[in-house]
């Protein structure tokens, strides 16, 4: 079987869901190999390979986490001439892109970013995308060289398939760039109880329509187990912090479900949420125009219709 290279997105070894979920979709392509850069790679070894790695490539070395991107893009490159790699699937954050982009451009292959959606073709991958606002679904193919591609985090539902891989210590040559800028501190943000905005499975943010006040959206995200987002028209306010908000210019997020409350559906909030699984909006007003994508809709005052949803969640769960 071809092998499908992935790079493992983690933080000091705890391996994050996007990464589970792009073992999935390589298993569909080939035999997944999790590429692995910095410490940490013993306590991650287990559940990669509990999601199908069949090889662990470890590149620890002090250029990679004292430095930006660079050190993953050498790593990357060499490793994909190496194994002889059929693909390269990356996580769609901003880092994810870059070191894509710049993969891609060294091997002279093509890419395609923010895929929702990976099968097997004829050709190779098949990449499904939303594009210009989530205006049009398109279907894609690398036509040259090893494709190279990112997957925007719940594309899929991470499935086990368990195996005991591999695990294949790598030196790598890293170039003069990947020592131009060095990383001096790190300062960890600071995180609740609940799920990141882009990797939650489910999603509830407010609008205009909260008026300043987000207790009742935080409630219900709580009651869920989810994450909190905003409009723009939200977080410009002040209402609730930038990093939550949801939009083009915002974070871009595919949950399985999106319940949307006091949001009117500006083209600007549609293009960071449309391509969620399932949608549920509240709005008073029946002509919001965010009700055109809901999957399910209540035309209501958010006020009162959300702290019902709470007492119905809390009465199913007791």
């Amino acid at each position: 079987m071809p092998e499908i290279l992935v790079l493992v997105d983690h933080t000091d070894g705890a391996v994050h869901k996007p990464t589970l979920e792009l073992l999935t979709l390589a298993r569909r392509l080939g035999e997944p190999s999790a590429v692995f850069l910095g410490p940490g790679a013993d306590s991650a070894t287990e559940v990669l390979g509990r999601y199908g790695a069949h090889k662990v490539y470890v590149v620890d070395a002090p250029e990679v986490g004292e430095h930006l991107v660079t050190p993953a893009v050498d790593a990357l490159t060499q490793l994909a001439g190496r194994t002889g790699a059929a693909a390269l699937l990356l996580p769609s954050g901003p880092d994810g892109k870059e070191t894509a982009a710049r993969v891609a451009l060294r091997l002279g292959s093509g890419l395609i970013t923010d895929a929702v959606d990976v099968a097997p073709g004829p050709d190779g991958p098949v990449t499904e995308q939303s594009v210009f606002a989530a205006t049009y679904q398109v279907t894609a193919h690398v036509t040259r060289g090893v494709p190279v591609i990112t997957v925007k985090p719940n594309a899929t539902a991470p499935e086990p398939a368990p195996v005991t891989p591999l695990v294949e210590k790598q030196d790598v040559a890293f170039g003069p760039a990947s020592a131009a800028v060095r990383v001096l501190a790190r300062t960890p943000r600071e995180r609740g109880d609940r799920p990141e905005l882009t990797e939650a499975d489910i999603v509830v943010s407010g609008g205009r329509g909260v008026n300043g006040d987000f207790t009742v959206i935080e409630r219900v995200a709580d009651a869920l187990g989810a994450a909190v987002g905003a409009s723009r028209a939200a977080v410009d306010s002040g209402w609730y912090p930038h990093r939550h908000q949801v939009g083009q210019t915002g974070a871009q997020v595919s949950p399985q479900l999106y319940l949307a409350a006091g949001i009117s559906g500006a083209i600007q909030h549609r293009a960071g949420m449309q391509t969620s699984k399932t949608i549920v909006v509240v709005n008073k007003d029946a002509d919001a125009p965010l009700f055109e994508l809901a999957d399910h809709g209540v035309v209501g005052d958010l006020f009162e219709v959300l702290p019902q949803l709470v007492e119905e969640i809390r009465r199913r769960r007791s």
